[in-house]
């Protein structure tokens, strides 16, 4: 008769013994310190409140003892059953609390509240604590001790059941580990041998595919692992209903607040997934969560091994010089956290600024402001670069054409032989009252860049809105910034009539453009309007769609078109540097996350105060390269205005 170990006091306690006892010999302690037979087989830790901090201890106890644990609690009218948790696996009572509270309302109310019954205890009775529904959760904690106990596959292992105590029901729910968990958290030491990166063969879902997963397949593992609304990584879902493409929003829950990402596309289930893909790739570019990153030291220590920071864009003297800016200097003697990366241009690993391969929104001892620019998702390593690449290219051809103020050419959609994008263009137009124009904005690196504006026909809501896209495909190219132009309308003629005042100020102040949305909302005034005539003065004019852009020889693996991709940076003497910034949550299924620099190239920056231009000579150099300058620039001559991406 196997032996188990149930810890507690109260009724759930007595009444979990009393159903396990004719079957397995039961013992009974009022705390995990207490001595306990050698023969346990199973330990149940069951109260009628919540003892975070006994749950705490049980980690420490019984999986280093060979014990699978088991927990059945009760905190603010909701019963918890679950985890089971099973030594040297990770998912531990401590990451099903993390998920748990960072999927809930609430959150800096729940760490104080966590934090106090840790140090304190719990309540000594929960309102909703009624008998019959204590009954309940005893029944669940006592059955998926028989499972276990009888070799059947338990259902807690990665799950817990809540009884919401008001109305008894129940359901389950999936929780991933926490990577960071101080328990059972087990990240891989950072290093310049996991750095390295071999191009394996990607093949494509379609030969007019660029991806390597199609969405029908990512579809189960997505519902399944990612998204609850009380456990997940992700916890809530909306979909727009009010625009004129198919659109969807997750929500990220970050211990700051709450951050919804959008999906965009031409039907509702492929919007929603989208947007789920697109948390995944911001969760993963907040912070390194599947390496334990140990290199510090400064650039001038590191030179043969690391990027010279400077290469990648600083910010002005002055602007470091202004008492309210967020970042200190850079300087190549000062300390600096380092990751792992592999270069391109050296075929080999090469350290990177941590503050450059994750967010520096945080500000903390960084040196420059950087965003999620480069970042992209896909379903290989190499399907996740080459769409990193592809967001360098977008966001570094908008930025050169406004602060070069570039005439690029304008296309004529009429000219487009694509019935699905002149379908969506006339769809646009006509449910949103706005005109689009669309220019080509192909840098030296010939991959297809556009630049799409749209204007209002009517006399109220935002005058001006624009979007990019960069693809090897410029019909992709369009279609992609087509959705991003949609989703930014879609908040933006609200956002203006209430804020007329505000825009005012920002445009006569461009250093009130502080936030991203700010920049959307500038342009949204007629006024502005003027600050776009390089772009769009002559816009009779128009080529045809045809003859505009380069021609790329595309393949059926992925891997060829990202070698080709490399091989054209190469000769523009532009290193192509990744980050794997995949989380252990993503790579659980196959997923993989990256960060792209291309050190040279211009970083999207959002408020003008923080501008990053400084050494970046190609805004100078790549205007005459084009033909569209007879000599190359002056930086006095470079666009001063607030920029305007979305």
């Amino acid at each position: 008769m196997s032996t188990v170990l149930v810890i507690g006091e109260g009724l759930l306690a007595n009444r979990v013994s009393e159903e396990l006892a004719s079957e397995h010999d039961v013992v009974l302690k009022p705390d995990v310190a207490a001595e306990w037979p050698d023969s346990v087989r199973l330990a149940l830790v069951v109260h009628d409140q919540w003892h975070p901090a006994v749950h705490r201890r049980a980690e420490d106890v019984f999986p280093p003892r060979g014990i699978p644990w088991l927990r059945g609690f009760v905190a603010l009218g909701v019963a918890a059953v679950g985890p089971l948790v099973l030594p040297g696996q990770v998912g531990c009572s401590q990451c099903a609390d993390f998920r748990r509270w960072m999927a809930g309302p609430d959150r800096p109310e729940m760490r104080q509240l966590m934090q106090r019954w840790t140090e304190r205890g719990g309540p000594q009775h929960d309102p909703w604590a009624s008998r019959s529904g204590l009954l309940q959760v005893a029944q669940l904690v006592a059955e998926e001790a028989r499972r276990l106990l009888a070799g059947r596959p338990p259902r807690t292992e990665g799950h817990m059941y809540l009884v919401h105590l008001k109305t008894l029901r129940s359901s389950r729910h999936r929780f991933l580990p926490n990577p960071l968990c101080a328990v059972c958290g087990q990240p891989a030491e950072d290093s310049p041998t996991n750095a390295q990166i071999p191009l394996l063969s990607s093949p494509k879902v379609s030969r007019d595919s660029f991806r390597c997963r199609s969405l029908g397949e990512l579809k189960p593992v997505l519902e399944r692992d990612y998204l609850d609304g009380e456990t997940g990584l992700l916890n809530g879902k909306l979909h727009d209903l009010g625009s004129p493409f198919a659109a969807a929003s997750v929500n990220l829950p970050l211990v700051q607040g709450d951050e919804p990402t959008a999906g965009r596309t031409l039907a509702y289930d492929e919007a929603e997934l989208t947007a789920m893909l697109e948390a995944l790739e911001r969760y993963c570019g907040l912070a390194p969560r599947g390496k334990r990153a140990g290199v510090r030291g400064s650039f001038r220590s590191l030179a043969a091994d690391a990027l010279n920071p400077a290469a990648v864009g600083l910010h002005r003297p002055d602007q470091y010089a202004r008492p309210d800016f967020p970042f200190q200097p850079y300087h190549p003697d000062r300390e600096l956290d380092w990751v792992w990366g592999y270069s391109f241009l050296r075929q080999g690993p090469i350290l990177v600024p941590r503050l450059l391969a994750y967010y520096s929104l945080g500000c903390g001892d960084g040196f420059v402001y950087e965003t999620s620019n480069g970042c992209a998702l896909g379903g290989t390593l190499v399907e996740a670069i080459f769409h990193g690449i592809l967001e360098v290219v977008e966001r570094d051809a908008f930025l050169l054409t406004w602060y070069a103020r570039l005439p690029a050419p304008r296309l004529d959609p009429s000219s487009l032989d694509d019935p699905e994008l002149r379908a969506m263009i006339h769809r646009f137009q006509e449910f949103t009252g706005y005109d689009l124009f669309l220019h080509n904005i192909t840098m030296e690196n010939r991959i297809p860049s556009v630049w799409l504006t749209a204007k209002n026909r009517r006399s109220t809501g935002a005058n001006l809105v624009c979007a990019a896209g960069a693809h090897l495909d410029p019909v992709r190219a369009i279609k992609s910034a087509l959705h991003e132009l949609t989703g930014t309308l879609a908040f933006l003629n609200d956002r203006y009539e209430a804020n007329r005042n505000r825009c005012q100020q920002m445009y006569y102040d461009p250093f009130s453009v502080r936030r991203m949305e700010d920049h959307s909302l500038l342009y949204s005034l007629p006024q502005a309007e003027e600050r776009l005539s390089f772009l769009l003065d002559g816009r009779d004019e128009s080529r045809a769609f045809s003859a505009a852009f380069p021609h790329w020889e595309t393949h059926a693996d992925l891997a060829d078109d990202l070698r080709d991709v490399l091989a054209v940076f190469r000769r523009l003497q532009l290193d192509v540097i990744v980050v794997d910034q995949t989380a252990p949550e993503l790579r659980r299924n196959g997923l993989h996350c990256v960060k792209v620099l291309i050190p040279g190239m211009l970083p999207m920056t959002f408020g003008h105060h923080l501008t990053r231009l400084e050494g970046l000579e190609r805004v100078l150099r790549v205007p005459q390269q084009l033909g569209y300058t007879k000599r190359p620039l002056r930086r006095s001559q470079l666009n001063p205005h607030p920029h305007p991406f979305p």
